[in-house]
């Protein structure tokens, strides 16, 4: 039994944000680290500019992890960044990057395409992130379960997901499997050459 709670990104929770991100996200050496969840919210002009500095935060991979944080910092505090924490008797062990479609970038840094217009009221999961030792006990089902369930109360007409195509199981797999998604009904309603995209309607 896990003593969980999941809470929105807010700046407020900023310190439990970098405390996972920098802690426990990646203590297994997973590839997808370094990283503190920036590049989605980011156009490749942004991100081209801000990687510019990594010589004055240092240079090398200490500043190029300045750098990622600052970027972090300015996005969770102008809330361009936003997700859910998972907590385990009051220490963040997960995270969920889930947002509205019109908070992205036409095309994001990393050449992701989430965007679309406010109006049409539509959210996305882009991420999920577990400590080692908490994965496969639940804890991104429940992040997405909360996701769906404030989306809804929040009026939203829709969430996507884009897990992606995989033929086994992937330990670092952030976009999340396909089982996930379906456990809290989405279902797939399209598919491109590495994903596939998995929406649930909420009205």
């Amino acid at each position: 039994m896990m003593n969980l709670e999941i809470k929105k990104l807010t700046p407020k929770l900023s310190t439990d944000f970098f405390d996972f991100f920098d802690n426990r996200a990646f203590s297994d050496n997973s590839p997808e680290g370094p990283c503190y969840c920036t590049r989605f919210q980011m156009t490749k002009k942004q991100e081209k500019a801000e990687f510019e500095q990594v010589e004055a935060f240092g240079g090398g991979s200490v500043g190029f992890m300045r750098v990622l944080r600052k970027m972090a910092e300015e996005q969770i505090e102008s809330a361009a960044l936003q997700g859910y924490l998972a907590f385990v008797d009051g220490v963040s062990i997960g995270w969920c990057n889930c947002n509205d479609k019109a908070n992205f970038p036409i095309e994001s840094g990393n050449g992701v395409r989430f965007y679309a217009p406010a109006e049409k009221r539509e959210k996305v999961i882009a991420c999920f992130e577990i400590a080692p030792e908490y994965r496969s006990r639940g804890v991104a089902t429940a992040l997405l379960q909360k996701a769906v369930d404030d989306a809804k109360t929040e009026g939203y007409n829709a969430i996507e997901g884009f897990p992606r195509k995989r033929d086994g199981r992937y330990e670092w797999d952030f976009t999340g499997p396909i089982r996930l998604y379906e456990k809290v009904g989405f279902v797939k309603v399209a598919e491109n050459d590495k994903n596939i995209i998995m929406r649930k309607e909420l009205n």
